[in-house]
């Protein structure tokens, strides 16, 4: 069988650097808020290019804190409105209404899987004060056109870099365009710690310090607090891992380049879309996602040829029962794009002959 990520294969190339991270925080004696989150976070800040980078416990958060921060500075308040793509994973949509905003869900660009900056301006109302571009799969959206559209009607920006680490238009990373970006570090990402941590970045110091002291329960000084807070916080033991992986991210991303060039090139069946991109820097490969209409056909093909896939994603936010409440209209390129996708194993450590068996099974379906 073909994994679609073994995450023990990739964990096992770090295997002794992880084990002396661990022993290092072990015998420090000190396991939040240390010397490890602080190295990190400064090296993340540094890699992505920008001023600030602030651990927090997971991508979700990173996300909620950063609009809360936002709405403690003034600069966001209940029932503002923020543009996001209707396909994207319900984590953008959670972070908004968390905080008593409301979503504006756009359609994507059909190609490319990212929020379309020519239907953003259709979707602008008075109270429209944000607009959160999703990095989907890995490719960087449009973040030209979208500063152009937000610098414009005055809006914040908010990445959700989620999916992107590494991605970058003319050297300028995923993280380094917006007014903050959120990343998430699961297990399963292109930066993946050994459990849940996430980050935003931002080169805007007020709002690091805002987010800093909301994720410790709003205080900036122990024992008083400004802010009704939450405990989100990146453990020492996550950031001593993800140092150790940032070394190996842009070999990664190397790698998962050569695995998608070998999709592109290899994959011949007119039943099937592939993936749309345009400069190499733009896709940093999170995920393979193909189209079909004979999707669940094509999955049970694979499956039966030794080729584990999933579905990123098979119902869309405004069709989960959380939202009802929401009483969209129909949404009909996202959902299409939901009925339509499937994710081919997608790995740093797939081997050519891995890649083959996938591209042989592809091509014999029909």
């Amino acid at each position: 069988m073909v994994r679609f990520l073994d995450l023990k294969a990739m964990n096992k190339r770090d295997r002794e650097q992880l084990i002396a991270a661990c022993v290092r925080v072990l015998d420090s004696g000190w396991y939040i808020d240390g010397a490890e989150r602080a190295a990190f976070e400064a090296s993340f800040a540094n890699y992505c290019g920008v001023r600030y980078c602030v651990g927090t416990a997971n991508g979700l958060d990173a996300l909620i804190l950063t609009l809360r921060a936002w709405k403690a500075m003034g600069r966001l308040r209940a029932g503002d409105e923020v543009i996001v793509p209707a396909n994207t994973y319900i984590a953008s949509i959670l972070a908004i209404t968390e905080n008593d905003l409301v979503p504006l869900l756009v359609e994507p660009d059909e190609a490319n899987f990212n929020l379309d900056p020519l239907r953003i301006t259709g979707a602008l109302t008075a109270r429209t004060r944000a607009i959160l571009p999703v990095h989907l799969y890995g490719q960087i959206a449009d973040m030209p056109a979208i500063l152009d559209l937000a610098h414009k009607h005055k809006l914040l920006v908010l990445e959700d870099s989620a999916q992107s680490h590494g991605a970058s238009i003319a050297d300028r990373k995923a993280g380094a365009w917006g007014d903050a970006s959120a990343f998430s570090f699961y297990p399963g990402k292109n930066l993946g710690a050994l459990g849940d941590a996430g980050a935003i970045t931002t080169n805007d110091e007020e709002l690091a310090a805002t987010v800093r002291a909301l994720g410790n329960y709003g205080s900036f000084e122990k024992y008083r607090c400004e802010f009704k807070g939450v405990n989100s916080r990146l453990d020492e033991i996550q950031a001593a891992m993800l140092s150790v992986k940032l070394n190996r991210l842009d070999a990664d991303i190397a790698e998962r380049r050569r695995v998608a060039r070998s999709y592109l090139d290899g994959i011949r069946n007119n039943q099937v879309r592939l993936p749309a991109w345009s400069e190499e820097e733009r896709h940093v490969w999170h995920l393979f996602v193909i189209r079909t209409v004979h999707r669940d056909a094509l999955q049970s093909h694979l499956t039966k040829a030794g080729v584990q896939t999933l579905v990123h994603y098979p119902i869309p936010p405004h069709l989960q029962k959380a939202y009802s409440e929401l009483s969209l209209p129909s949404l009909p390129i996202t959902e299409s794009i939901h009925r339509e996708v499937l994710s081919l194993p997608m790995s740093p450590t797939l081997s050519a002959a891995e890649i083959g068996q996938v591209v042989e099974a592809v091509n014999a379906f029909g």
